[in-house]
Parts: structure tokens; C-alpha cells; sequence
């Protein structure tokens, strides 16, 4: 999994965020999901990097695999 990703449940309760940031991850998935560009995304947040929304959206193609167990 990328290392830019980290969780700390001192941190945003515990939400994935962007490493040295508390910039939850999920937050930047909801500004390119309402169609901010990448330029617009580090303008209004200075402390990312481009490979840092990468991040965001890796995480989320994984998260979007993950199988969930049927208990019968």
C-alpha cells in the first residue's frame, strides 16, 4: 500500500489522511469527485503534493476490491 496513507487514532480519529497532514483522505476523493482539478486541489491545499492525490485515489481503487464476507 502506498506509505503517503497513514491512519493514527490520535489523528482525525483514526480516518485515513495524507501523511504529515490532517487532510483526511477522503476529503480530497469528495473535491475530485465534484470535478476539482489537481491544480485547483493543491492551490486550496498547500502542504500536498501531485503524488499525494495519487495516493487518495489508489487508496480508494483498493478499498473499492476488498470483498466482504457473507455470513450465513
Amino acid at each position: 500500500m502506498n506509505t503517503r496513507i497513514v491512519t493514527d487514532p490520535n489523528i482525525c480519529g483514526g480516518e485515513p489522511c495524507i501523511k504529515g497532514t490532517r487532510i483526511p483522505v477522503h476529503i480530497i476523493l469528495g473535491h475530485l469527485a465534484a470535478g476539482d482539478e489537481y491544480d485547483d486541489i493543491l492551490s486550496n491545499f498547500p502542504r500536498l503534493e501531485t503524488e499525494d492525490i495519487k495516493a487518495c485515489l489508489e487508496y480508494a481503487s483498493y478499498l473499492a476490491t476488498e470483498k466482504e464476507l457473507a455470513f450465513a
